[in-house]
């Protein structure tokens, strides 16, 4: 019969669970942000086979998916002298995060939508009907919107930390959430 799971490890069981499933909110597949949730869940660095034996996949699920979360600048490999294996840690500064994640879904998905809302702009351009202009201006102001929010995301993405945006949570009272 297993040992029964201490507090802390069904915690942190459920956190993997959940962050897996909030994964695709941000882009990224299920196990992809699993492996996320289980190592921003340890203190220090673990190899790969501590991951796949965590989370039941095999090595070359785990191998993509640690690689992908490196690219994304959310976890870093290093290697120890004398050890052959590599060894992975998460980021855990929250506001680091959010930025390596807003620069990704930026690259990945506001810079191609407002690329093909240009596109169709353009395509629709010979055509002078009062469709074709409602049409245009349908997809400019959504362009534009893109534009903005591409900016805003750049902007908040090169900070390591924005005085921005602590005052907006404030502002909107947003804070820490009380204890209860």
């Amino acid at each position: 019969m297993p040992a029964k799971p201490t507090p802390l490890q069904q915690a942190r069981d459920t956190f993997i669970a959940q962050w897996g499933a909030l994964g695709s909110s941000w882009g990224i597949n299920r196990t992809m942000a699993q492996v996320h949730a289980f190592l921003l869940a340890h203190n220090g660095p673990v190899d790969t086979n501590a991951a796949m034996e965590q989370l039941q996949i095999s090595r070359g699920n785990a191998n993509m998916n640690l690689r992908e979360l490196v690219e994304w600048g959310l976890v870093r490999s290093f290697f120890v002298p004398g050890d052959r294996k590599e060894y992975f840690e998460a980021e855990k500064d929250v506001w680091k995060i959010f930025c390596a994640i807003s620069r990704e879904r930026k690259r990945r998905e506001i810079e191609p939508a407002g690329k093909v809302l240009r596109e169709c702009e353009q395509i629709s351009k010979p055509d002078r009907s009062k469709e074709a202009e409602s049409f245009r201006s349908v997809i400019r102001s959504l362009a534009d919107f893109v534009e903005l929010s591409d900016s805003v995301m750049e902007n908040v993405a090169k900070r390591e930390r924005s005085k921005v945006v602590p005052l907006i949570i404030k502002a909107l009272g947003l804070g820490r959430r009380k204890s209860k």
